[in-house]
This record gives C-alpha cells, sequence and structure tokens, in this order.
C-alpha cells in the first residue's frame, strides 16, 4: 500500500543522496524512489543497493525509477513508471505479481488506462508548480480531484509540494506525497519531513494522534502540565507528561518551587517516548540549564517537532527561568524548536530589545527565527491594543486578531495556548490553521472564565475547546 510521506531522491553525490534518505527516513518518510538520470549503470546498482538496505532497515517501500531491470537487480519492492517508460503489462512479466507498480498520469483517462492494465498506484502531476522538472505540466488540485473519484488505487501527489500545500493535496484525495527540494533543499531534512508527515494526521480519529508535555507542575490547575493535560485532552488527543518542577502556587502566585533533576526528568520522557511515542512535543517550565540541554538534547535524538514556550516570568513576578539558563534556551534549545511561542517580555528577555508596536514584534520574531526555530508565535496580549498575535511561518508574516477581553482570569494562557497549538498540529493541522484555532480556543477560554480564587484566576478550557469545534463543524 502506498501512502504517506514519498521522497524522490535528489541529484548530487551518493553521500549527499544517502544522507537526505537517511534523514528523511528519520522524519517519516514511508516510500523512497531512486531517480537518477546521471550515473553509469554500474554505480546505479551499487547506490540503489545501498539505498534499499536503508529503507529495508527502516521498514519502508524502496521504488525505482522508470528501469525494472534495476529494481531486479537491487531488490527493490517496485518501479514507477512515466508515460513514455514502459507498460505496465511489461514491468509486471519482468517483476511478477507481488511488486509494485506506479505510472504518472496527468489526466482522468491516463489514470484510468493505467489502472485498468493494472498498476498498483498512480502518480498525478504536477499538482503546483515545480522548479524541478522544467517539462512538468502543472494540472492542479482540481484534476487531482477527478483521478480520485474516478479510480479506486492509491494516489500519489507530485510536483511543487511542501509543508504549506501539503494538505490541499491531501484534501483533494492523495494517499502520499511527493517530494523532492521539500526535503533535500532544507536545511534540517528530518525536521522538514517531520513537519510534511504529520499532515497525514488528519486521516487519523483525534484521539488516536499524541501529544506530550514536558513541563512544571501548578496544583491550582490554572497553569503547567495540569493546563496541558486539560487542553490536549479537551480538543482531543492523548496527553502525555514529564514533570520538570513541582511548585506550591495558586491564582495569587507561586510560594515554592521544588525541581526535579534533569536525569529524571529524561527518564520520564524516555519511559514515555520509547514506548507510546508522540507525534508533538510542548515545553514549558525548564527552569535550569541542566534541564534545558536535557531537554533539547531529547529533541534531537527523537527528532521531535517541539512547540517551545519559554516560560520566564510568573504572573506575580517570581522567576520560573534561572538567568543563567536563558543562554541555554537561545544556544540549545532554539535551534532544535519547531515553533516558539514567546509572550513580549519573554521575547525582549531573549533578543535584548523593548518591544512596543507591531512592526517591533516582527523585527523581534525574525530576530527569534535567526536563532534557530523553523517558526515563531509572538505573542501580543502584553500590549494594551487589541490582543493581536504575530506568526512567522517560515518567511511569511500572518497576524492573528482578536478583541481584548477585560478580565483578570488569564492565569495559564501561555501554557494552554502552546499546547492547544502541539495539539492541532498533532493532529495534521498545517500550522496557519492550527495557529488560527489555537488563538480561537485561547481567546473563548478567557472570555468563559469563571472566577475563582483571589488573583489572577484559570481560564476555562472546556470553552475554549467546545469554540473549537463548533468552528470545525461549520467549515465542515
Amino acid at each position: 500500500m502506498i501512502k504517506g510521506l514519498y521522497l524522490i531522491t535528489p541529484q548530487g553525490s551518493d553521500e549527499q543522496i544517502l544522507k537526505v534518505v537517511r534523514e528523511g527516513l528519520r522524519g517519516g518518510v514511508r516510500v523512497v524512489q531512486y531517480r537518477d538520470k546521471q550515473r553509469s549503470p554500474e554505480a546505479k546498482v551499487n547506490l540503489s543497493h545501498q539505498l534499499a538496505q536503508l529503507c529495508k532497515e527502516a521498514g519502508v517501500t524502496f521504488l525505482i525509477n522508470d528501469n525494472p531491470e534495476l529494481a531486479i537487480a537491487c531488490l527493490a519492492d517496485g518501479v514507477h513508471l512515466g508515460q513514455d517508460d514502459g507498460s505496465v503489462h511489461d514491468a509486471r512479466r519482468l517483476l511478477g505479481a507481488n511488486k509494485l507498480i506506479g505510472v504518472s498520469t496527468r489526466t482522468v483517462d491516463q489514470a484510468l488506462k493505467a489502472e485498468m492494465a493494472g498498476a498498483d498506484y498512480i502518480g498525478v502531476g504536477s499538482v503546483f508548480p515545480t522548479e524541478t522538472k522544467d517539462d512538468a505540466e502543472l494540472v492542479g488540485l482540481e484534476t487531482l480531484r477527478k483521478i480520485r473519484r474516478a479510480v479506486k488505487i492509491p494516489l500519489v501527489a507530485i510536483g511543487g509540494i511542501g509543508w504549506t500545500n501539503g494538505a490541499e493535496a491531501l484534501d483533494a484525495g492523495a494517499d502520499a506525497l511527493a517530494v523532492i527540494s521539500a526535503i533535500a533543499d532544507d536545511s534540517n531534512p528530518a525536521l522538514a519531513a517531520r513537519e510534511l508527515s504529520l499532515l497525514f494526521n488528519s486521516k487519523k480519529a483525534p484521539e488516536e494522534t499524541r501529544v506530550m508535555t514536558i513541563a512544571g507542575s501548578d496544583p491550582g490547575g490554572g497553569a503547567g502540565i495540569q493546563a496541558d493535560l486539560k487542553s490536549i485532552a479537551l480538543l482531543g488527543s492523548y496527553g502525555t507528561s514529564a514533570i520538570t518542577v513541582l511548585t506550591a502556587q495558586n491564582t495569587l502566585g507561586v510560594q515554592g518551587l521544588s525541581p526535579a533533576s534533569a536525569g529524571f526528568i529524561v527518564k520520564q520522557a524516555e519511559a514515555v517516548l520509547d514506548d507510546i511515542g508522540t507525534d508533538t512535543l510542548k515545553t514549558g517550565m525548564l527552569y535550569n540549564a541542566e534541564i534545558v540541554s536535557s531537554v533539547a538534547g531529547l529533541m534531537q535524538r527523537y527528532n521531535l517537532l517541539s512547540v517551545v514556550d519559554p516560560v520566564m516570568i510568573a504572573k506575580g513576578g517570581t522567576a520560573l527561568l534561572k538567568k543563567e539558563a536563558v543562554e541555554a534556551v537561545r544556544n540549545e534549545l532554539l535551534p532544535r524548536t519547531y515553533l516558539l511561542t514567546p509572550n513580549i517580555p519573554e521575547a525582549e528577555a531573549l533578543t535584548g530589545r523593548k518591544i512596543q508596536t507591531l512592526e517591533e514584534m516582527e523585527e523581534a520574531a525574525r530576530s527569534l527565527q535567526e536563532m534557530g526555530p523553523r517558526h515563531v508565535l509572538l505573542k501580543g496580549g502584553h500590549r494594551e491594543e487589541d490582543a493581536i498575535d504575530i506568526l512567522l511561518a517560515g518567511k511569511t508574516v500572518q497576524k492573528l486578531t482578536a478583541e481584548r477581553i477585560d478580565t483578570t482570569s488569564t492565569h495559564g494562557t501561555g501554557c494552554s495556548y502552546s499546547a492547544a497549538l502541539a495539539t492541532l498540529l498533532a493532529q495534521g493541522r498545517p500550522l496557519l490553521k492550527a495557529a488560527e484555532s489555537a488563538k480561537l480556543f485561547i481567546n473563548e477560554a478567557i472570555r468563559h472564565a469563571v472566577p475563582m480564587g483571589g488573583g489572577h484566576g484559570p481560564i476555562n478550557h472546556f470553552a475554549g475547546a467546545k469554540a473549537v469545534r463548533n468552528a470545525d463543524r461549520e467549515l465542515s
């Protein structure tokens, strides 16, 4: 069965190709297609054997482009044929009944003929404009939808696919997304693959998706691990946790802290990751440099797609991140971060610059991104005007707007917002849609908060999750 992220090998040296494939497999690639128009037959056999071994070890499908004889020589799982690269009948005669045969198509008629000829899957492209193949004919999403309605076998969307548009191809009926440059040209191919692989979780029930939070504990239930797990569960995913710090706190402030050792935090996380696993990670209060370094190591070792909330100061003024840990956040955590979600005071502490206007928020988001995070969501709740957040998604700036709500019930907003983001990403929502839904979640959770305690009361997680469900129903 062809489904999931489908990596077509790029041009380059053997070492470059093998590195891209290894990193892609770490990130969740499920199919590898070896495409090579340059090497000699002997060199192709040698490289294809190495690629086949990598795929076998990872338990993923390995295909050869256009060449059934090479597929036989390297014991590949099948072959992918272009319209001018021989017939399905001839390939089947050479390969046998148990090998996979795919065919590239551009029209409904071509797709139907390939299915009737016995193809196991169909490639459709180019779905989006591409720079990889100069002769690629743009067929678009509508043709993909028509082919999906016409044939029963799996469809692979090909051409110009990346993290910004992959969800559109899945919504149009693709079972797999074929990419080259979206992984091969990325500075972090493993994380690029993880980002794309996560889109396929939209095909799962929410309760099958997993979110892990590594953060401090709040006995009052408004923030920290407790708020994270509420957000995760109410939005429909399965939550797991590793506790970094025990706190004594309530709506009036933090009365005491007792951190766990970095080694025991790692042991908590490893116990979960090696058994249950996770689709996304959310981090909150990490407290000291040793904990920051240990969590950064986990993110690297498990190639975790992480939403990092750089918790630094409690609403009552208590320091939740030691000064000496800030450098560890900059140097070790941020370079491994998928989405950074600071508020304005946290962004000021990390960048060393004052932030007051929307323009300064954008500039700060870009400065933060230069420190390593793939994307940045800078929250504007500390400004006096409307609560506008700046999402720097890649190089694109998006504004997430909401009216300011006059309330003191804002305890746990940062924790809950980032946990909602991690959850919605885990469920396969593309970044912008996840951010828009998380913004709705937190805004409605604040709006419908029930006053509790004598200080900054907690938000209403149930109301926030209900608002997201209602919005989803209106769109469906």
